[in-house]
């Protein structure tokens, strides 16, 4: 397989690019008191920890079919085995979705404005940096089951 030099996107593991932009979006909140009415309201608190909730999940059942069929958790790493099954049957991404729906539903929970404006940066950074990184590197790695894959099932969801 031919080595592809991985961007710096791709070398920083994409739980902590969630968190430090997570982060960066508390610390805007301090600084700019902003609070739209709407994210004192119950009920959006509730779908927020709901929608985290069901991420956690997600995140548990598509990381623990990687770990079961003994391969690569990191974008950078080498893919021993294509996991298309489970999760990753209706999205090539499902460990990038559970990660926004955690990070999105956590923000709506507490009621932080910020870090959700700023959920933009992590998922932009999975969409147009990593993603298509690692997708150059299963379609050198598995050819044709990896590009029917991709015909048959959606980037994200």
């Amino acid at each position: 397989m031919e080595q592809h030099q991985a961007p710096i996107l791709a070398i920083i593991p994409p739980p902590v690019q969630f968190v430090l932009t997570f982060l960066i979006g508390l610390a805007v909140n301090r600084l700019l008191a902003w609070q739209p009415g709407w994210t004192e309201m119950e009920g959006v608190r509730w779908i927020g920890w709901a929608l985290a909730a069901g991420g956690v999940a997600l995140s548990f059942f598509a990381a623990g079919r990687f770990v079961f069929r003994h391969t690569t958790l990191n974008p950078a790493g080498s893919p021993a085995h294509l996991v298309v099954d489970g999760a990753h049957g209706w999205s090539r991404n499902p460990m990038y979705a559970a990660l926004t729906a955690i990070y999105a539903g956590i923000a709506l929970g507490l009621g932080e404005v910020w870090p959700l404006v700023l959920v933009i940066l992590p998922f932009a950074s999975m969409n147009w940096v990593v993603i298509p990184f690692e997708e150059a590197r299963l379609r050198e790695a598995f050819g044709q089951a990896y590009v029917d894959y991709c015909s048959l099932v959606r980037r994200w969801l």
